[in-house]
């Protein structure tokens, strides 16, 4: 019985949400404003009958009194917790690309033009149970950052919200359902413990440049990782840390550093017998790598170019290539 209303639920929720306009901004009028009674509403409503029913049976004009009493005020907390959403108006920011796993932070601008403070209204994802408060001054505005976690990589429309309030009483629920229009970029999760950056590719056979790059020249240490070759480990630090520390290789001068989809040392099943699903995990499994490659070699200020199936980006080194690597990473 359970999963049936679940179930049900579900459907009505996503028929509900399909029937939602686009947009960034939205301005809360009376049909786009829901209110019902809260369960401390309910048993309000409870008392007041039994207190009614009291007050007749044995004719107490206090009774009469305190009945009305608590009854007009729910009705003025109504009135007011419905006002205090209708009106305000929702502005969604433009959202930052961020990687897969990571919480993505959706900024949203609520905008009063009354004279009087909306007090307690809070913002979440739809279905989540996560909420950002906040009270907006009159004729002001206020910010309030809801925290999105996507899965994957790729572009990804930016997730149902709601906006709520229950002032002042609590004895009222009132919210409003927004789907915004804007999509944010979802880069791929770098690997946690990824191996060090590949060799650099010579730019020329001289003799030179060739010893140059076997000479072994490092710059710069960091802690040891499944892979790294024993030269590479610091034994000196390691003997008094009692942690292992690896020397961080730089391509020399004259090397041409190059991140590879096909050489990023995940090897792919064989096509005869890989499953779709397992050449999947392996695709995420290189791009996963070739990300963490990307940030580390951005890191160090190194030029790099990108290889992937069907696209080559050249070598560069500012922020607006490393956005580009990313990009190209995030839509393979």
């Amino acid at each position: 019985m359970n999963r049936l209303l679940t179930s049900l639920r579900a459907r009505f929720r996503r028929w509900f949400e399909q029937r939602l306009p686009l947009s960034d901004s939205i301005t809360l009028t009376q049909r786009t404003v829901y209110i019902l009674p809260t369960r401390a509403g309910l048993m309000l409503c409870v008392t007041l009958l039994v207190l009614l029913v009291g007050a007749i049976n044995y004719q107490l004009n206090l009774g009469y009194l305190l009945t009305f009493l608590l009854g007009g005020s729910a009705v003025v907390g109504m009135h007011i917790a419905h006002g205090t959403l209708r009106g305000l108006s929702l502005h969604l920011l433009p959202p930052q690309p961020q990687f897969a796993r990571a919480n993505v932070l959706l900024e949203v601008v609520l905008s009063s033009a009354r004279r009087s403070v909306r007090h307690g209204i809070g913002l979440s994802v739809l279905g989540l149970d996560h909420w950002a408060w906040t009270d907006v001054a009159p004729q002001s505005s206020s910010t309030l950052e809801v925290a999105w976690q996507p899965l994957e990589r790729g572009w990804h429309r930016v997730p149902t919200l709601t906006a709520e309030t229950r002032f002042p009483m609590g004895s009222f629920r009132v919210w409003t359902v927004w789907r915004p229009a804007a999509q944010v970029l979802i880069y791929p999760a770098p690997e946690a413990h990824a191996p060090p950056l590949p060799p650099g590719q010579p730019r020329s056979a001289g003799a030179a440049l060739q010893h140059a790059r076997d000479s072994g020249d490092y710059d710069g240490v960091r802690g040891y990782r499944r892979g790294d070759a024993r030269k590479q480990i610091v034994w000196k630090k390691a003997a008094h840390s009692e942690r292992l520390v690896s020397r961080e290789r730089e391509p020399q001068e004259g090397e041409a550093l190059w991140l590879d989809f096909e050489h990023t040392g995940i090897t792919a099943p064989s096509s005869a017998t890989a499953h779709n699903a397992v050449a999947q995990n392996t695709t995420e499994r290189r791009l996963a790598r070739l990300c963490a490659w990307v940030l580390q070699a951005d890191r160090l200020g190194l030029d790099y170019g990108l290889r992937l199936p069907g696209k080559l980006i050249a070598q560069g080194s500012a922020q607006a290539h490393k956005r580009e690597c990313l990009e190209a990473l995030a839509l393979c």
